[in-house]
């Protein structure tokens, strides 16, 4: 298959797209029914009430989703990565976005025009398959983070999304840094506290050496315990 760029093949074929493997004719109908766009880190992907053009996948870059609560205090409600999807839950209810997305470093989404897509899953048992899948598992973790982020306490909620940081996005090549460098602010959006208490909890858990800070960047000196803190809440 050749491909007219490569944002386009890193979203088909990144780790995790739901479009690799498809037929070429499949193939065929993304590639030709695509664009792409470019944000600078803290620049805005699509705002609450807008109206979908299509389906966005990230090809480089990452991205929260967060939604504006009292006070315009944001919560972080998904981060994601390349060969992620943004915005579908939208697209495929027939409704304007229910939240923002911004660009937590520089960048690159493809959009997938939406006539094209909602055709190509009306025709494709396969992908129709892939994406009953993905938004399943996408409920079961809102679910397990619905319940965590009111009844866990502090700690256990700083450690968790330390966990989701790793797990969404990885390390860096020394096996510790966590390879997403998030403000405390938006650390604490994700784990639904105040920045204070965020930066309070991190420095104990630096001092437990169970982390390291330098700046944003996060290193995880202790998973087991990390784990262990998530765990009992």
């Amino acid at each position: 298959m050749t491909y007219r760029n490569h944002h386009i093949e890193n979203c088909i074929e990144g780790p995790g797209s739901i479009f690799k493997d498809l037929s070429r004719q499949e193939l065929e109908v993304i590639v030709k029914n695509h664009s792409y766009a470019h944000y600078r880190k803290g620049e805005i992907v699509f705002k609450e009430s807008e109206k979908p053009a299509g389906l966005i996948s990230l090809s480089t870059g990452k991205v929260k989703v967060f939604k504006e609560g009292v006070g315009g205090r944001e919560q972080i409600i998904r981060m994601v990565r390349p060969a992620g999807l943004l915005g579908y839950r939208s697209l495929f209810a027939g409704m304007n976005y229910s939240a923002s997305a911004i660009a937590l470093e520089d960048s690159t989404i493809c959009i997938i025009e939406k006539d094209a897509f909602l055709s190509l899953v009306r025709d494709s048992p396969e992908l129709s398959l892939r994406i009953i899948r993905m938004i399943s598992v996408e409920l079961g973790f809102s679910h397990e983070r619905t319940v965590s982020l009111t009844q866990k306490h502090i700690r256990g909620r700083l450690a968790e999304s330390l966990l989701v940081l790793r797990d969404t996005y990885g390390f860096e090549t020394d096996g510790l840094t966590i390879r997403a460098y998030l403000s405390r602010e938006d650390i604490a959006n994700l784990s639904n506290m105040t920045t204070s208490n965020a930066i309070r909890t991190l420095s104990t858990f630096a001092t437990e050496s169970v982390i390291s800070i330098e700046g944003r960047k996060i290193k995880i000196l202790d998973c087991g315990r990390l784990e262990r803190i998530s765990t009992l809440g």
